[in-house]
């Protein structure tokens, strides 16, 4: 392994299609000259069109697999995908933390899949804020921004981390993401690229901010940065499987 790159690490599921996921991490990372490690925190049965089985990796192995790579590597930045509960969360995050306090933490909240499929339910919301506040970034569309924080509004940045909203599915203006620092809101408008939807693109847009802050970017280069590749994968093929670019 080259000396030069830095080293990351995604904890998310396995998706055997390989557009969502650690495989999708993993690939992105490779096309951001970083060095990618992966943690599966489930294995699923799923095609790039439907999800249908989901099978949960027992948290103690996913922490004595984080507590082996820190223990051998100094990783600069971890993306987080679906973990099972708040508390999986909490536990993954004080390891990376107990580790490593210097180490970025990017969380990518998978609720629920596009075929309504629920994973992760927010229960307790002083738990969810407390968990929040530990992390770099977070980063929802917005159907997974209603779940998290109910009733928000878009004119300050009331929330306890950094958070890139995706737009995706944003009705006003489709594909305009929004980036909320702590005195500060950045909008980032769609390019004139022709975008087609993707299986998993939130998994590529976060491993790709993960791996630019690895890169010793800003937050604010390092999302910037993140929509030129995602709408570059979007705009690979019409299908719901993209390539990535070197």
């Amino acid at each position: 392994m080259s000396k030069n790159r830095p080293f990351v690490l995604t904890i998310a599921g396995l998706d055997p299609s390989g557009g969502a996921g650690i495989l999708a991490d993993i690939k992105t990372f490779e096309q951001h000259k970083v060095t990618g490690f992966a943690i599966s925190t489930t294995n699923t049965i799923q095609t790039e069109n439907k999800f249908y089985e989901i099978q949960w990796t027992d948290l103690s192995f996913v922490i004595r697999s984080i507590e082996t790579l820190f223990l051998n590597y100094k990783i600069s930045a971890v993306k987080i995908g679906i973990v099972s509960s708040l508390h999986d969360l909490s536990r993954i995050i004080s390891t990376i933390k107990l580790h490593s306090q210097s180490t970025q933490i990017v969380w990518d909240p998978v609720l629920k899949s596009t075929t309504k499929f629920d994973f992760l339910k927010i229960e307790n919301r002083s738990d969810l804020n407390k968990i929040l506040s530990k992390i770099d970034l977070i980063t929802p569309n917005y159907p997974e921004m209603e779940i998290l924080f109910p009733d928000f509004i878009l004119k300050e940045n009331q929330f306890p981390t950094n958070v890139f909203l995706k737009g995706g599915h944003n009705e006003k203006a489709v594909g305009m993401d929004q980036l909320f620092l702590k005195n500060e809101i950045l909008d980032f408008h769609p390019s004139n690229k022709k975008c087609y939807e993707k299986h998993g693109s939130g998994c590529v847009l976060s491993s790709a901010i993960t791996s630019n802050l690895a890169s010793h970017q800003t937050l604010k280069e390092a999302c910037k940065n993140a929509k030129i590749y995602i709408e570059n994968y979007l705009s690979s093929t019409p299908t719901l499987i993209g390539y990535h670019y070197v």
